[in-house]
C-alpha cells in the first residue's frame, strides 16, 4: 500500500493558509487537498450534516491510502473532530482551531477581535478554549456570510462586507483572531478597516503539530525531494484551482 499522501480539506480554498504553513515544515510530503466550494460554507449548516460531510472526505482520503488528515476548517474541528477520531482511532487526525490561546501567550493586556463563523463561536470546542483563556476584553465576532464571499473572490463585497461589519471596532481592538481559514486570505483588507492590528491564527501551531505526530508515528517521507500537490474541488472548478494555486505560490513559491 502506497500511503505517503496527507489529506487536508476545508469547506473551500481557504485551507490553503493552512497548507503553506505545513509545506514549509514538511516539504518533501505529498498533499491532497480536498475543496468542498459545493458545501460550503460549512458554518451555517447543522451538526448532523456538517458530521455527514466530513465523513464522507475522510472516508475518501482512506480510500486514496492517506497515512494522516488535516482538518483545515475551523466550523469543522470543532463540530466534529472528537467524532472521526473515535470512529477512526487508526488513521492520526490533526485539527485546526483558532488562535485564542496565542493571544492569552502573547498579548493578554490589548483588545481582541475573534472573527469566526456562527458555527465556530457557538461550538462547546471553542466556549471552551475562550472561556481558559478569556482576557476579559475580547469581542466576539461572528462573520456570517464572509467566508463564502472570500471563496467566491468579489473583491467589492468583500471589501463592502468588512467596511459595514467592522466599522463598530475601528480604534478599539489591537488583536484580531482570524477563526476561519479563509479569513487570512483578506488580512489586508481588514487591516484597511481597522488598521495596523497584529493577528493571530492556528496554521502554524497545526503544521507543527503534524510534524511531530508523523515524527511519533515513523510516519514522515523518507523521500527528499519536493512533495506534489494534488488540487480537488468538489463543485470541480477550474477557477478555484487556478485561484488555489496562486495563492500557494505567492506564499511559497512552488
Amino acid at each position: 500500500m502506497n500511503n505517503d499522501k496527507i489529506g487536508i480539506f476545508d469547506s473551500g480554498i481557504g485551507g490553503v493558509t493552512v497548507l503553506k504553513e505545513i509545506v514549509k515544515i514538511l516539504p518533501n510530503e505529498e498533499y491532497i487537498y480536498y475543496s468542498d466550494s459545493i458545501n460550503n460554507p460549512y458554518g451555517d449548516k447543522k451538526d448532523k450534516q456538517i458530521i455527514n460531510i466530513c465523513e464522507n472526505i475522510l472516508k475518501y482520503f482512506i480510500e486514496r491510502d492517506c497515512k494522516a488528515i488535516v482538518i483545515a476548517c475551523n466550523t469543522a474541528s470543532a463540530k466534529v473532530t472528537n467524532i472521526l477520531r473515535k470512529k477512526y482511532s487508526n488513521i492520526p487526525i490533526v485539527a485546526i482551531e483558532p488562535a485564542y490561546k496565542m493571544v492569552h501567550d502573547f498579548a493578554y493586556n490589548k483588545t481582541t477581535l475573534v472573527m469566526a463563523t456562527k458555527g465556530t463561536i457557538e461550538s462547546e470546542k471553542f466556549n471552551k478554549l475562550y472561556n481558559k483563556y478569556n482576557n476579559n476584553d475580547t469581542y466576539l465576532m461572528s462573520c456570517r456570510g464572509l467566508a463564502d464571499i472570500i471563496e467566491e473572490g468579489n473583491e467589492q463585497k468583500i471589501k463592502k462586507y468588512l467596511r459595514e461589519n467592522l466599522s463598530q471596532y475601528i480604534g478599539k481592538v489591537q488583536n484580531v483572531v482570524l477563526g476561519c481559514t479563509h479569513y487570512p486570505l483578506v488580512k489586508t483588507e481588514i487591516k484597511e478597516v481597522l488598521g495596523d492590528v497584529e493577528f493571530f491564527n492556528g496554521a502554524y501551531s497545526l503544521a507543527k503539530y503534524l510534524k511531530q505526530i508523523l515524527e511519533e508515528k515513523e510516519l514522515l517521507t523518507q523521500k527528499q525531494n519536493k512533495g506534489n500537490i494534488e488540487f480537488i474541488d468538489s463543485s470541480k472548478s477550474d477557477v478555484k484551482k487556478e485561484r488555489f494555486f496562486k495563492n500557494l505560490e505567492e506564499e511559497i513559491l512552488l
